[in-house]
């Protein structure tokens, strides 16, 4: 486990942290004394504050939340600056934020919509570069940086019925390996992790109970993911114990994928 003297003095944006799988990274992190800009869109804004209010108050580490949307570019300026301007830098970013549950459902590739299309690929893919294009200024002058992107396990598997969800998450792989390629000069590491299917809300709102339960079953561990399960991989790329890995994506699914 990951102990507070690693994460002691450290500053982490956690992007979808309103969310339960977000959420429960941005308590993992200030539990393990760092400092956290926890952001989702406004919508989220109350559910955010209150998670960060709760994040802060079981400390040691302290939380604050900044709505923002992960492709404007003007609300990065003011996640950016808050992280600067309330801890002093940004060692990390979890880079979480992505339409999964807002899918609606799923479709055959042959009935999805340009504008259905382009919604997921816009959010999952060019938002998660913008959120790195965002924060490397502020790691330049911290003296390096994590990044750590959040992937999936669909880009190895094509799981029928989200065609655009995983062709973003494939790309998210490949902008992990290039961007560990170009930001390596600044000794900044980009790492990705790949879940596997997760047992929660949003899991539950696009798949029946059969498809959850087939999916535990097929795992070497045998039993449901549950988004405590992705905490240990996610802080060990984020933390400066995993220093000299960079453009890897880690899967964490019980051993349902093997890489």
């Amino acid at each position: 486990m990951t102990n507070t003297d690693e994460f002691t003095g450290r500053t982490v944006v956690v992007t979808g942290a309103a969310g339960g799988i977000g959420g429960r990274y941005v308590a993992a992190l200030t539990a393990a004394g760092a400092d956290v800009v926890a952001s989702d869109v406004a919508a989220a804004t109350d559910a955010g504050t209150e998670m960060a209010g709760k994040a802060t108050a079981t400390g040691p580490g302290r939380a604050v939340f900044v709505p923002g949307d992960i492709t404007s570019d003007a609300d990065w300026e003011a996640v950016v600056g808050r992280a600067v301007t309330e801890f002093g830098r940004i060692d990390a970013l979890v880079n979480n934020a992505a339409i999964y549950q807002g899918l609606g459902g799923k479709k055959h590739l042959t009935e999805l919509t340009n504008d259905e299309w382009d919604r997921v690929l816009t959010v999952n893919v060019r938002g998660t570069w913008q959120a790195i294009r965002a924060v490397v200024p502020a790691m330049r002058e911290a003296g390096g940086g994590r990044i750590v992107n959040i992937s999936s396990t669909v880009a190895r598997m094509g799981a029928p019925g989200f065609a655009h969800y995983v062709a973003s998450k494939a790309a998210v792989d490949g902008l992990t390996r290039a961007a560990a390629r170009e930001l390596g000069p600044d000794r900044i590491t980009v790492n990705g992790v790949a879940p596997g299917l997760v047992s929660d809300e949003a899991t539950r709102t696009l798949n029946t109970d059969d498809y959850v339960a087939a999916a535990a079953k097929g795992r070497a561990l045998g039993r449901e993911m549950v988004p405590d399960d992705l905490v240990g991989a996610v802080l060990w790329l984020a933390g400066p114990s995993s220093g000299f890995v960079t453009g890897q994506t880690v899967v964490v699914d019980g051993g349902g994928v093997f890489t």
